[in-house]
């Protein structure tokens, strides 16, 4: 059975004390009763800035069930790369997973596959594990051109793995029109891109990879939308930005299976 995620990338928000204070209250309201007796209650993940990295991976050791990743990683494991984390400096935080490839490290610093690529094989080198994020622009969705976008995204940036290596990979669609914009993708246009994906997963890798690859969904994922867009056969949870700096909306999609 796949695993479920419901992950929180903070994105350039909320202050060292800000973010500590969202990470501990989270975890207070996972520890209570009513949230452990769901008959669902997904790994929760947080993405904050390299800021509180650290401090919020100390918190999650408290509670099962939670970890840390980085929003971004370099595909170098060090050198003369100003303002740059290298993997292996995510590791020894503790850290568990890594963002690569988001639309908004597409857009404005320009990363492209072959990057991703390469930031994913960092990752992976130093026991990582990658939240891949592809999707499509509004007009490449107007173009009726998604399908053809989001797979190039896929193969270009992932299918140059292994079998053994591919099944350490999370992949997170986000269709880059939703993101931050208030309109959500419907449960059927999520579910028929996240069905796509994983026929591609097939195609390359076998039914039972394809099967055990969780797949999230992220655009404007709320406390209100999101039991829709979980309910959806392949939708096995969010990659969550706004809704994500506040705790009881965030508890809120995290109870939404």
């Amino acid at each position: 059975m796949r695993k479920k995620i419901v992950a929180g990338n903070w994105k350039m928000n909320l202050t060292y004390s800000e973010g500590l204070s969202l990470a501990e209250e989270v975890c207070k309201i996972l520890n209570e009763k009513g949230i452990q007796d769901l008959e669902v209650l997904p790994e929760v993940l947080f993405f904050p800035p390299y800021l509180h990295l650290s401090q919020v991976v100390s918190i999650c050791k408290e509670q099962e069930g939670v970890s840390a990743g980085a929003q971004n990683c370099h595909t170098e494991a060090k050198g003369a790369y100003t303002g740059e984390i290298s993997a292996p400096m995510i590791k020894s935080t503790g850290a568990t997973h890594v963002l690569v490839g988001h639309s908004e490290r597409r857009a404005y610093f320009s990363e492209d596959d072959q990057m991703l690529a390469g930031k994913v094989k960092a990752a992976l080198e130093n026991d990582l594990t990658p939240v891949f994020c592809c999707g499509e622009k509004l007009p490449e969705r107007e173009k009726e051109i998604h399908f053809e976008v989001v797979s190039s995204q896929v193969e270009n940036a992932l299918f140059w793995l292994d079998n053994n290596s591919f099944n350490k990979v999370v992949i997170a669609y986000e269709p880059v029109w939703a993101i931050g914009t208030g309109v959500t993708a419907s449960p059927e246009q999520a579910q028929e891109m996240h069905a796509f994906i994983r026929k591609l997963i097939k195609e390359k890798y076998g039914e039972e990879t394809a099967e055990n690859t969780t797949i999230l969904y992220g655009g404007s994922c709320n406390p209100k939308n999101a039991q829709s867009l979980f309910s959806q056969k392949d939708v096995d949870g969010g990659l969550i930005g706004g809704a994500s700096l506040k705790a009881m909306d965030f508890i809120g999609i995290i109870k939404s299976f």
